[in-house]
C-alpha cells in the first residue's frame, strides 16, 4: 500500500478504501489474507491501531472475515457487494454532474464512444 495519505479523510478510512479498491481492481481476491495489521502499520508508518480501524470497519461491512488465529480473509461475494454499492453510490453521487456536463456541452453517445472521445464534425467540431 501506498504510504502517502492526503487530509482529506481520516487515514484509516484511507487504508480502508485502498483494500476496496484492490478488491475491485482483481488484486485480492475472494479467500485471500489480507497483509497483517503489523504489516500494513509497518509499510504504511501508522500506528497499528488505526490498521486495525481500518480492518474492523471491512469487517462490518462483511467484506472480511477473521479467522482466529490465522488473520482477515476476503469474504466470498466481497467483490459483487462492492460492485453494487460503488455503482448505486457513482449513479447517486457523481454520474448527475457527469450528465449535467454532457449535457451542457452537447455530446451525443456516439461522441463518448468514439476511442479518440473527439466530437463529431458534423457538428461543428474541430
Amino acid at each position: 500500500m501506498d504510504p502517502e495519505w492526503n487530509d482529506s479523510q481520516p487515514i484509516y478510512r484511507q487504508i480502508r478504501d485502498r483494500v476496496v479498491a484492490m478488491i475491485l481492481d482483481g488484486l485480492i481476491a475472494e479467500g485471500d489474507p489480507l497483509p497483517s495489521v503489523r504489516t500494513v502499520a509497518t509499510e504504511s508508518r501508522v500506528n497499528p491501531l488505526t490498521v486495525l480501524k481500518a480492518y474492523q470497519q471491512l469487517e462490518g461491512e462483511q467484506l472480511v472475515e477473521k479467522k482466529r488465529g490465522r488473520g482477515m480473509f476476503i469474504n466470498a461475494g466481497a467483490r459483487d457487494l462492492l460492485l453494487r454499492g460503488e455503482r448505486q453510490k457513482f449513479l447517486s453521487e457523481q454520474w448527475p454532474a457527469i450528465h449535467a456536463t454532457i449535457q451542457r456541452l452537447g455530446l451525443t453517445p456516439e461522441d463518448l464512444l468514439r476511442p479518440d472521445n473527439r466530437p463529431s464534425k458534423t457538428r461543428g467540431g474541430s
